[in-house]
């Protein structure tokens, strides 16, 4: 079959069995495995409070979950990168929607104080994950579109702040200040691997580090959580008690774990234990030697998603490659952050760990954002097999492309000693 004829088979997918990266997809199976496991271990007592429940009633959900990701993520393989970086503004404007959405009274629903779920039959969607995702899509869009002001203007840089502004506002009026950070966080990091002159960085980046410092001492919640944080040993039967708990989980674990379902902390004495908290009961039940097996997992799939990305970009494939960092970028600090939080090192946050924690949307948008990196991947051995049809651009780079793509990647490495030149090293660069 020519390379014609593959390049125009139904959504853009060949029979040619180039396969996908072997280490992302042992890595994201062997959590989501794992997840399953923890969750049937950790939610046992909760479930067992549960009227007309059976104590395996969060894992039976969790693998429907499990069920819903895979179709997901099957369903955003199958689409070009093309087409989503086409979608990218229409997607920003759902975002949008939902988020507003969410805020209406009688639409969104309200747990713990937080307004982030909207109600969709039996499931509960939480807004901020799908949200966030289609933020990210559009500003690998925008980085393209706009390489040229974003690379040599102060105002290419501040442009696509704005609708984060507004995606983050909206996120505030929720209480999701750590969803907010983390996309944040991201857009800069993209921002900078984009191209982004060093000083503006440095400039934006110090604007939204004070911004959210003062929106994190704006609520008397989150001035509470900060005290409690800095003071440890204060409150441990009120503000500190989750995290009072989710230590001595981790002290339990010693080594090697107390075994797998003899923890102590999920008998109802840490709070979201199988969600938030999961964390803590692995460290328990698994021991130190589990934990660093976790962190190599997460480590491969962050690893990974960066060299698909490095070889998206040298094909000229940027779309692509500046979605890969920033979903890479996405695993890498939501994990982080945590695994900080369980074990005390940052202030309590309501963010799941990927793949592990019990909840349909944060599983069914790591599963798209998989599916996501698995494509680029796709797409990359599609054209190093020599059938650069499914790229769209024939094979060719464009010589002005190509000259900014240099005196980018010369301004980068100079002004990013730091950050650029570990991702470089880090991809085999």
């Amino acid at each position: 079959m020519s390379a014609t004829q593959q390049g125009n088979l139904p959504f853009g997918l060949s029979p040619a069995r180039y396969g996908l990266d072997t280490g992302l997809c042992l890595a994201v199976t062997i959590l989501i495995s794992w997840g399953l496991v923890m969750v049937a271990s950790a939610s046992v007592a909760v479930s067992e409070r549960m009227a007309d429940a059976s104590t395996m009633y969060y894992f039976q959900r969790q693998l429907m979950f499990v069920v819903m990701g895979i179709t997901a993520g099957a369903l955003a393989f199958v689409v070009p990168m093309k087409s989503w970086e086409q979608v990218g503004p229409l997607l920003l404007a759902l975002a949008l929607f939902l988020l507003v959405l969410v805020l209406v009274p009688g639409i969104g629903i309200v747990r713990n104080g937080a307004r982030r779920w909207i109600s969709i039959g039996p499931f509960l969607l939480q807004v901020s994950e799908p949200a966030r995702l289609a933020v990210i899509v559009y500003l690998a869009g925008y980085i393209v579109r706009r390489q040229v002001p974003l690379r040599s203007t102060t105002m290419g840089l501040v442009a696509p702040f704005i609708p984060l502004a507004i995606v983050g506002a909206l996120l505030i009026l929720e209480r999701d200040f750590g969803a907010t950070a983390i996309l944040m966080a991201v857009a800069l990091l993209m921002l900078f691997i984009g191209g982004a002159r060093l000083r503006d960085m440095l400039l934006i980046g110090g604007g939204v580090a004070g911004v959210l410092a003062m929106l994190a001492v704006a609520a008397p919640y989150r001035v509470r959580r900060l005290l409690s944080f800095a003071n440890p040993d204060m409150g441990a039967r009120d503000e500190n008690f989750q995290l009072a708990q989710s230590l001595i989980a981790v002290g339990r674990g010693e080594w090697f774990g107390v075994g797998l379902g003899n923890s102590l902390q999920k008998l109802l004495y840490l709070p979201e234990m199988h969600t938030d908290f999961i964390f803590a009961i692995l460290a328990e039940e698994f021991g130190l030697f589990g934990v660093l097996v976790l962190m190599g997992l997460f480590a491969t799939v962050v690893w990974r998603g960066f060299v698909i990305g490095q070889t998206a970009e040298k094909l000229n494939k940027r779309f692509s490659a500046y979605l890969c960092y920033g979903l890479s970028g996405w695993f890498g600090l939501q994990t982080l952050i945590n695994l900080g939080v369980n074990m005390g090192a940052l202030p309590t946050k309501g963010l799941t760990l990927p793949f592990m924690s019990y909840g349909g949307s944060s599983l069914i948008t790591v599963c798209v954002m998989v599916a996501l990196v698995l494509r680029v991947d796709y797409e990359n051995r599609f054209l190093q097999a020599g059938h650069p049809s499914l790229g769209r651009n024939n094979g060719k780079v464009e010589p002005t492309l190509l000259r900014r793509n240099s005196n980018g990647t010369a301004r980068r490495d100079q002004e990013g000693k730091g950050l650029f030149a570990f991702f470089r090293r880090r991809t085999g660069s």
